[in-house]
């Protein structure tokens, strides 16, 4: 594999909201990691935020752990008779079941006035130092809105006193549905209100090579200048992630495993819509594969006829009429894979995967 960036050069990360999706995140922070690159600074909305507190100080493992980890309880708290009901609603069980089961959780959320985040709370302090963040390398932004002057907010961290950084973080992550409380005596709501994807304060701050981390979501989205010397590289979510407020361990490794083939995907140029697949073979090869494959499963013997009628007719089956040889046999192997039910979160070399499609 060739990776399409530049290891000599230090990168600005970008890092969206998504609440619960946060695995996403680190697990393209695994991929950055394994491939070599290094950053300099990271902008963070909402979960974002918190994942972008520890990008700073190099702390992935602790990441991992969160997400490997994470449970309801650890981000919400609620009294046991209605965590049944919460995980049906958080799930977005709209069954008439899970609605029996949510109705009088939804009824206890409202009535105390959103979703108490004490344990969120509890373990950012546990797991985040203020003064690593302000000693470290890398700058550090936060997007928050800032509901006593209505005012959205890039905040640099090292600015922070100390004993404000974690309140902040919360501050970023302040879902709508949270209990709304004071913090450092001002209110908040979260950063994706003012910017779902932070890359503004990095371009603002003189950033150009910038890596932006997007998932999917809700949120205010902002245009990006287009300058002559901004190089930014997209790493995106091509698979369903789970909900917003689904804080759930398994889900959770599901993610982070997505996030972490995805990055792959942008990093090394792998071929493949649905499936990570490393290039190895030539036109040449991929034509010859094509081309045995047809003779034998459409009983065509002559060359130019499948090169020339069955081929281009198969692409557009496919939904590549103007692929190369490649991609066309890359895509015919997709859907034969999609039959067979191979294994869809795993990196295959194009050899092993077209060898296991046609098998």
């Amino acid at each position: 594999m060739k990776l399409k960036l530049d290891r000599k050069k230090k990168y600005a990360i970008a890092l969206q909201g998504g609440g619960a999706r946060g695995g996403f995140e680190v697990g393209v922070w695994k991929a950055l990691r394994e491939a070599g690159i290094s950053y300099n600074a990271v902008a963070g909305t909402s979960v974002g935020a918190l994942i972008g507190a520890m990008m700073t100080v190099g702390d992935l493992e602790t990441a991992e752990k969160a997400w490997a980890e994470m449970s309801i309880d650890k981000v919400i708290s609620i009294p046991d008779e209605y965590e049944d009901g919460l995980r049906s609603l958080v799930s977005c069980d709209f069954s008439r079941e899970g609605i029996k089961s949510f109705a009088p959780a939804l009824f206890e959320i409202l009535k105390n006035g959103g979703l108490d985040v004490g344990p969120l709370r509890a373990w950012m302090h546990a797991s985040i130092d203020p003064e690593k963040i302000r000693s470290s390398d890398v700058e550090f932004f936060i997007t928050t809105l800032d509901l006593t002057d209505m005012q959205g907010l890039y905040v640099r961290v090292k600015d922070l006193p100390a004993e404000n950084i974690v309140d902040m973080l919360l501050a970023s992550a302040y879902h709508p549905s949270f209990k709304l409380e004071t913090l450092g005596g001002r209110f908040y709501s979260d950063g994706g209100l003012v910017d779902q994807l932070p890359i503004t304060p990095l371009i603002e701050s003189g950033y150009r090579d910038i890596i932006a981390v997007k998932m999917p979501g809700m949120g205010v989205s902002r245009t990006v200048p287009k300058l002559p010397d901004l190089n930014i590289h997209y790493i995106e979510s091509s698979k369903e992630l789970g909900g917003v407020l689904n804080f759930d361990p398994e889900q959770g490794k599901l993610d982070m495993r997505i996030g972490y083939l995805d990055a792959y995907r942008a990093l090394y140029g792998l071929y493949g819509k649905k499936y990570y697949v490393d290039r190895t073979f030539k036109e040449s090869e991929a034509l010859t594969i094509l081309a045995n494959h047809y003779a034998r499963t459409k009983k065509r013997g002559k060359l130019r006829e499948i090169m020339e009628f069955v081929i281009p007719t198969e692409a557009i089956k496919l939904g590549v009429p103007s692929g190369s040889y490649y991609e066309i046999l890359i895509a015919l192997c997709e859907s034969l894979a999609d039959a067979k039910k191979m294994e869809l979160l795993k990196l295959y070399t194009d050899s092993d995967f077209i060898k296991e499609a046609m098998s």
